[in-house]
């Protein structure tokens, strides 16, 4: 039975790039609005990336090089346009960078025609992924990503060691691949490049690990400063926001969005992992640091910013949402770009009020159970007092 045609294919694919992406009418928790439809998935690939368009090489329209997911995508407004540099994994498991742009943030991505080609210089780098895009006072976008190679010292063929790549570029077209940064730490994932110099150095957001999955005596997500970004050196880390035991960064925790800068000082969107019965739970979460100093933690509202909802919940790894990326525009509003169990991309929509109100008035977690009751019992009380005063 002969395949679909390649004209046909192209149809389904502009369709689903004029679909437009309403607000999720049924959601709302005063923080931010969630939108109805992935902004970027699999079927957003362009199919002459997978199939040979020739009908006499190609008589069964088959997929050549398929596509399993796109998903954990870093964020920037560049030229007038939302671009976002997204994961694409290959039906072969490997993973590689490609830019997606559109002139809304919610609606419309396309793919440029070609996936970003990076400077090959690491010889045993067998995988990349989740790019975060920093565009630095020093006039450079930078790109920090994880640059993934097999663990030699292992026979395990699925241990792996990763350390924090480091490209940059002007245009998101042309990169220059710079060495990898370097710390003390085996193991560096999830590395965030500060948006502005500190004393004069680049800062780094880092999460430190034993292990490839097991964050061992990693303690959380770190801070560290070097003197130069073409030889990045990182001689000491402070932890700045630990691990903690039953919360929701208990197992794991890493920088997630380059920071946003408010007034009242920079509200970063990190990624928590904490053990259930059904595995590991990926959710988000915010803090904020100060504005003098953005390894000071200034404010830590308890629980989640935002977990896996419905279909959210289903996809390669289950339960699972993560950022790298997230768009503040001039005119206040924010868009958080936040994939759903490595399979697919969303975006939600708040502003900068909301999010500082969120960071800087939601309680802290009290850590125990029964501190917990009485935290929400006050508020209990407070709004019957309310209501009964109203009438």
């Amino acid at each position: 039975m002969p395949g679909k045609s390649f004209s046909s294919l192209m149809d389904t694919y502009e369709r689903l790039i004029a679909r437009t992406n309403p607000v999720n009418e049924r959601f709302h928790n005063g923080i931010f609005e969630r939108y109805a439809c992935p902004v970027l998935t699999r079927e957003h690939i362009p199919p002459f990336w997978m199939y040979d368009a020739d009908p006499a090489a190609n008589p069964f329209m088959m997929q050549r090089l398929g596509v399993n997911a796109v998903f954990n995508s870093g964020a920037i407004f560049l030229n007038g346009k939302y671009c976002l540099v997204a994961r694409v994994e290959g039906a072969d498991r490997k993973s590689f960078f490609a830019v997606a742009e559109s002139t809304s943030p919610t609606e419309g991505f396309r793919f440029r025609d070609h996936p970003i080609v990076l400077p090959d210089t690491e010889p045993d780098e067998v995988n990349v992924y989740d790019m975060r895009l920093t565009q630095h006072e020093d006039g450079w976008i930078y790109g920090i990503f994880c640059s993934e190679c097999r663990d030699q010292s292992s026979g395990d063929l699925s241990a792996a060691v990763t350390g924090a790549g480091i490209a940059r570029t002007k245009d998101l077209t042309a990169w220059e691949r710079l060495p990898n940064l370097r710390t003390r730490s085996g193991q560096q994932r999830n590395a965030v490049l500060h948006p502005r110099f500190v004393g004069g150095r680049y800062a780094f957001y880092t999460r430190p690990m034993d292990g490839f999955i097991q964050a061992g005596s990693g303690g959380g997500i770190g801070f560290g400063l070097c003197d130069e970004i073409g030889n990045a050196v990182i001689k000491d880390e402070t932890i700045i926001r630990p691990r903690c035991y039953h919360t929701v960064s208990e197992s794991k925790n890493g920088e997630g969005t380059v920071p946003i800068l408010t007034d009242r000082g920079w509200i970063h969107i990190a990624h928590g992992v904490c053990s259930t019965a059904a595995r590991l739970r990926y959710v988000l979460y915010a803090f904020a640091t100060a504005l003098e100093d953005p390894s000071r933690v200034i404010a830590q509202p308890g629980g989640m910013l935002l977990g896996p909802l419905g279909r959210e919940r289903v996809g390669d790894v289950g339960n699972v949402v993560f950022t790298n990326g997230a768009i503040a525009c001039g005119d206040g509003r924010i868009f958080i770009y936040y994939a759903s169990s490595d399979t697919r991309l969303h975006v939600a929509g708040t502003d900068v009020k909301r999010l500082c109100d969120y960071v800087f008035n939601t309680p802290e977690d009290p850590l125990r159970s029964a501190d917990c009751v009485r935290q929400r019992i006050t508020l209990i009380d407070g709004n019957l007092r309310f209501l009964r005063s109203q009438g």
